[in-house]
């Protein structure tokens, strides 16, 4: 293969830097194969053992992989911003960024009653009240809450949980689809993921059994509201992946509920379900505001100490006006009332647009949360077919792995009406595109 990108640099650390820059800026496509070590060394003036250093220190931080006597390769999902998505053209309708509807999220006010002075609250991280408010939340769910911590949101706290009990080079099973900026933390901090296939019910029990074998360290996924496809765990499949779980007591299972209170599915949650090592995760963004990067979690006693002692170490704990915010808000009444009527509304939107397009013979998925995985045969031609008559909608390749090609619509601000035209406009643009659609 023929690479356009020209690599350059005369130490290993600058070789290193400008591959890295290629792949950051898409000059450097994944799976593209970089050129031989001796060839490249010939073409820049250095020695093959300069080259050789580079493309083990790019490999050391998962931005190439070496596939034997394949050569070294830009990885399938390499460490750097490359799932970044792309800017929305102007004047189109932005069903791509997964957000919650502005219109039912509350206003979001600064406590009156600041931080008293200068003070260090590492002995006492936690405000009592909200963690007593957290034990409320979580406890009709069925989560144990004896060891609750924060964190600055579900991505702050799983990176900490995976830096801490991983080391680089260790597995981790993740969703396949599965939320595109978990994709992008495991290879960051150095780690190896190993898809998982889902369905309507969440991951599927043999592809967890399978990533097992794999010799995975970690398990990471959501119970419900699955980004972007949907799915939700019921209780005969919780029950089938603790089985499976149940003889790894030593891998890690992490459980995220990123869209717990605007989710209209029960939680049948695998925290409860004998498992050595968990930890359940709920964030606020989805309902209370994306700008509240707080996050709460209920673990197992090992976990919590590893988790805070190196959060100790770091931040040293969560903003208390933020605490203060969030307790604010979750206590009140009104923003409850709010709450629901956005779980009611993102409900009604999922399944009005899941229903028009199933007028059409068009299947999605989306048995829970704020999007719609549709399949399709060529993501390229279905997005910008869509963009032709405005919509935006984001493309799968940000989301998968190994699993098969689709574009995820976001529902959070799609009424009923417009639904209805989205439907229309989707069927026609895969009959310009597609000549047969097999979904």
């Amino acid at each position: 293969m023929v690479i356009q990108y020209g690599i350059s640099g005369t130490t290993a650390k600058g070789i290193a830097a400008s591959v890295e820059q290629g792949v950051a800026e898409g000059g450097l496509a994944p799976e593209e194969a970089l050129p031989p070590v001796r060839r490249l060394a010939d073409e820049l003036g250095v020695s093959p053992g300069t080259v050789a250093t580079a493309y083990k220190e790019l490999r050391r931080r998962g931005i190439v992989v070496t596939r034997g006597r394949g050569g070294t390769v830009v990885a399938p999902v390499p460490a750097v911003a490359s799932r970044r998505p792309a800017r929305v053209p102007e004047g189109l309708r932005d069903l791509a960024d997964g957000h919650p509807d502005p219109a039912l999220l509350p206003g979001l006010v600064p406590p009156s009653r600041l931080s008293p002075g200068v003070r260090s609250h590492r002995s006492a991280p936690r405000l009592v009240r909200l963690e007593e408010a957290v034990r409320d939340w979580l406890r009709p769910d069925g989560v144990p809450v004896e060891h609750v911590t924060f964190a600055h949101g579900a991505l702050d706290l799983i990176g900490r949980l995976l830096s801490v009990e991983l080391r680089p080079g260790d597995a981790v099973a993740m969703e396949d689809p599965g939320y595109h900026h978990l994709l992008d933390l495991v290879p960051a901090l150095g780690l190896r993921i190993v898809p998982v296939a889902v369905d309507d019910e969440g991951i599927r029990p043999e592809a967890l059994r399978s990533a097992l074998r794999a010799g995975v360290r970690a398990v990471v996924y959501s119970p419900r509201a699955q980004n972007p496809y949907g799915g939700c765990v019921s209780a005969a499949r919780r029950d089938a992946l603790a089985e499976v779980l149940r003889k790894e007591p030593e891998v890690l299972v992490i459980e995220d509920d990123h869209a717990s209170s605007v989710t209209d599915v029960p939680l049948h949650s695998l925290t409860g379900a004998g498992l050595a090592r968990w930890v359940h995760v709920r964030t606020v963004s989805k309902f209370l505001g994306t700008d509240l990067r707080w996050a709460a979690a209920a673990c197992d006693p090992t976990t919590l100490a590893r988790h805070d002692g190196l959060l100790l170490l770091t931040s040293g704990w969560v903003s208390h006006l933020l605490q203060e915010t969030v307790l604010a808000l979750m206590t009140d009444e009104d923003t409850r009332a709010l709450v629901a009527r956005a779980r009611a509304a993102y409900t009604l939107r999922r399944e009005t647009l899941a229903g028009e397009l199933a007028g059409y013979g068009i299947v999605s998925h989306g048995a829970s949360g704020m999007n719609l995985w549709v399949p399709v045969r060529d993501e390229s031609a279905v997005v910008n077919g869509l963009r032709s008559h405005g919509w935006w909608v984001a493309s799968g390749a940000r989301f998968r792995l190994s699993a098969g090609p689709g574009v995820r619509i976001s529902v959070s601000g799609l009424e009923p009406v417009d639904a209805v035209r989205l439907a229309s406009d989707f069927a026609a643009v895969l009959g310009e595109s597609e000549a047969t659609y097999g979904g």
